[in-house]
């Protein structure tokens, strides 16, 4: 596993633990009913509805995000000759997003809610596109210290394919699981009602990678791990990578 499909890996599972954070992962199924909609009976009942509607969201918060990874690749560009220095404040800056998520201390700009509310959704499909776009314009208590993180990455990287690459994966991260539970509704809502206790211990686990990926940023020894961990890639899957 080369740098950048760990960065890929981290990124995507990133994503995952966005969608499971406590405060998005809940309200999955108002926001399947809104941007189809539709009751919760019938999203069980119109797929291709459903199916349709969640690809456009996705799409909606897909953009932003890439746009997002675009402008910080951009300014790590910008100061390429302090690269170094760039990834070592930023490892600051993770490490710190990633002890607000464990608790350890509060920030009043991420803790300020800025969703953006949509009394009534613009008509159409066009409009799930919109919706999309303002959950990831707006949601930041919930995925604001998680994103930050990745775009923090991101800027280090100062390479605007590797950028893309890894926001796109951050989206996957969070698409992936929004589409399977709106495609799947009734067995979302029986999971989530099994294991709502356990959500508080998803922000624990988003913490600590944050530290981690801080702490490998400000050692700059991400490379010393990506080599570390190809020992344990079986060469058939090493020589198509």
């Amino acid at each position: 596993m080369d740098g950048q499909s760990l960065g890929v890996t981290i990124s995507f599972t990133a994503g995952l633990l966005s969608f499971l954070s406590p405060c998005v992962l809940p309200l999955i199924p108002s926001y399947v009913s809104f941007i189809t909609g539709l009751s919760i009976d019938d999203v069980q009942r119109s797929r291709r509805v459903t199916l349709a509607h969640s690809l456009l969201f996705i799409a909606g918060f897909t953009t932003i995000f890439l746009a997002l990874g675009a402008t910080a690749t951009v300014l790590g560009q910008t100061i390429v000759r302090d690269r170094d220095w760039i990834g070592r404040v930023g490892g600051v800056l993770v490490i710190l997003l990633g002890l607000y998520l464990l608790g350890a201390f509060n920030i009043g700009a991420l803790a300020k809610e800025r969703r953006i509310h949509i009394a009534n959704k613009p008509i159409g499909y066009f409009g799930t596109f919109l919706v999309g776009m303002a959950f990831a314009a707006g949601w930041t208590p919930c995925i604001g210290p998680i994103l930050g993180g990745v775009l923090t990455y991101t800027a280090s990287e100062a390479d605007l394919n590797r950028g893309l690459w890894l926001l796109l994966a951050y989206s996957l991260g969070l698409a992936v699981p929004f589409l399977l539970a709106a495609l799947m509704i009734d067995h979302f809502m029986n999971l989530f009602q099994r294991y709502r206790g356990a959500l508080i211990w998803i922000s624990r686990a988003s913490g600590v990678l944050l530290i981690l990926v801080g702490i490998l940023m400000i050692t700059g020894s991400m490379t010393v791990l990506s080599a570390w961990l190809q020992g344990f890639t079986p060469d058939a899957l090493r020589s198509r990578l």
